[in-house]
């Protein structure tokens, strides 16, 4: 594919370009839409004059239309747009961003959605459909038992599930931890529940908060359902979780101004299965929980971290310092090229 596009560009060096420009267009639109122009022109970063052009000729071809509410793809669009993606995956390098970034923190693989999942939603939907693929071709015959982290972009991606279910193969998805407090569909419980009823799957839950007095602990240990859970967690074959930014989740966690404080004067910037890092991976406080723990995780072959978007960047990058080698990370373009910023391979 290298030589035919170097073909390509030195016979007519604008025609990559513009290939680039409409697929953006095109990808936006599928992104958002209805779309008006105004809002498309704002994403792209593109003025209106230079974006109009563009719409006009996609209309000619039948690969967008308009109405009241905004552009949107028709039927054909959305074919073309389906085909180009893996074209574009082809011409312009992703494959050699992910591996930069498998390779720089020394994880398994890492694969990503073209966009900014912190500006257009669908991108996390993407995730959820990239998941889903991995599932179908990685899990193991035989019973899986998949723990599954809680919170916003895993929410949407749960949805994205279809049947992971075959004649050899069954799955059990558990809550990875406890409650955090936060709402009750951004709650481990309801992503693993999400995930088992769309995949074909069952489910447990685990009915307890995750921050806890050692003397509740030592209480609800007692307790056979919470026992049963427990050991299953502890059993896990796979992984799927998030990488939250240090702040954002101490407020989800209703920690104390103490405690946040603390993490500020540390320089916290990510967090995950109840750890908090600093930009150089370093671990810098934990909070006591229930649950699987970053040390237990080690040991689980199927590992799939899920997180996106420019802002969680630094996140994603201190966390990868410490992930175990068998990591998947499914992240964004937005992310991916700043978490590579400053990394000499």
């Amino acid at each position: 594919m290298l030589v035919e596009t170097q073909l390509i560009e030195a016979i007519a060096p604008d025609i990559m370009q513009n290939i680039q420009d409409r697929y953006r267009v095109l990808q936006n639109i599928y992104w958002m839409q209805p779309i008006g122009r105004r809002n498309l022109a704002e994403s792209l970063e593109l003025t209106e004059r230079v974006l109009r052009t563009e719409t006009d000729l996609l209309k000619k071809l039948n690969l967008i239309a308009t109405s009241k509410s905004g552009m949107y793809l028709t039927e054909k669009g959305e074919k073309v747009y389906e085909q180009l993606v893996k074209l574009m995956d082809q011409l312009f390098g992703m494959q050699q961003l992910e591996k930069k970034i498998a390779d720089s923190f020394a994880i398994d693989r890492c694969m990503i959605v073209d966009g900014d999942s912190d500006r257009q939603k669908k991108v996390a939907e993407e995730f959820g459909s990239l998941l889903n693929e991995i599932l179908k071709s990685k899990l193991p015959d035989g019973k899986n038992i998949i723990a599954v982290m809680g919170g916003t972009t895993m929410a949407v991606a749960a949805k994205q599930l279809t049947s992971l279910k075959t004649e050899k193969r069954r799955n059990l998805f558990v809550p990875a931890r406890g409650g955090i407090g936060e709402a009750v569909n951004l709650q481990a419980n309801s992503v693993s529940a999400e995930m088992a009823i769309r995949s074909q799957g069952e489910y447990r839950t685990l009915y307890v908060p995750e921050q806890l007095s050692l003397a509740t602990y030592e209480s609800l240990l007692k307790e056979p359902s919470i026992v049963e859970v427990l050991e299953l967690i502890d059993r896990s074959n796979c992984v799927v979780h998030g990488i939250g930014r240090a702040l954002h989740m101490a407020a989800r966690r209703k920690m104390s101004e103490k405690e946040i404080l603390m993490l500020k004067q540390k320089n916290a910037v990510a967090e995950s299965f109840g750890y908090f890092f600093d930009e150089d991976g370093k671990v810098v406080y934990k909070v006591p929980s229930v649950g699987l723990q970053l040390k237990g995780i080690k040991s689980i072959p199927y590992i799939f971290a899920i997180a996106g978007g420019k802002s969680k960047a630094k996140a994603i990058r201190a966390y990868l310092k410490n992930a175990p080698k068998q990591t998947w990370l499914i992240t964004d373009a937005a992310a991916a090229n700043q978490i590579l910023k400053g990394i000499s391979l």
